[in-house]
């Protein structure tokens, strides 16, 4: 019995295994890579100096076998995230609506990246703020180490969140890059 639930378990793993598929496409800011699965967007990289370093950043965030579209290709959800993130940079989109996947993530980071993405467009909360929204009031920094792990940023907006005295607090890709998403949403 237990063996069969293995096999069972195995194949459905390898079955999410093979519906993974990745591009990477140069704009205005850089590189950036986007991995999908049937489910939805799973990786987003945050601007990349060159294809390969956003494709790495792609390998790193899942670890499994992953299909690269070439030039134009690709999955459905890759290329309507590929517009969405575009149109983004170009301060011609405000929300992302695309289907996300969380496969594997922690139920609490799953509860603060659906709070972060109901931070409005030109807006920004604190990590505070961010904690007492997922019932958790006392746990600022566990919402910044979940920003910090944020396999979406731009869709999930993680730069959005800045410390209780207004400072721009952390960010993955560095101030500068934060600074500068904030200034395109007219934050800053």
């Amino acid at each position: 019995m237990y063996q069969a639930e293995v096999i069972k378990a195995l194949k459905i793993e390898e079955m999410y295994m093979e519906m993974i598929k990745a591009a990477a496409f140069k704009t205005d800011w850089g590189w950036i890579g986007v991995l999908a699965t049937a489910h939805g967007i799973a990786a987003v990289t945050l601007p990349c100096r060159n294809r390969h370093a956003a494709e790495e950043q792609l390998r790193k965030a899942r670890p499994v076998p992953i299909h690269f579209a070439q030039r134009g290709g690709g999955d459905r959800h890759v290329q309507a995230a590929k517009s969405a993130i575009l149109a983004y940079l170009h301060g011609k989109r405000q929300e992302f609506d695309l289907p996300l996947d969380f496969h594997g993530r922690t139920v609490f980071h799953q509860k603060v990246w659906e709070t972060l993405r109901r931070i409005p467009y030109g807006r920004v909360r604190s990590y505070g703020w961010v904690a007492r929204k997922v019932g958790k009031p006392q746990a600022a920094r566990a919402v910044g180490a979940a920003c910090g792990a944020n396999p979406l940023p731009l869709v999930v907006p993680c730069h959005r969140v800045v410390a209780g005295d207004g400072s721009l607090g952390g960010f993955a890709g560095g101030l500068k890059l934060k600074k500068r998403l904030l200034v395109l949403e007219g934050v800053i």
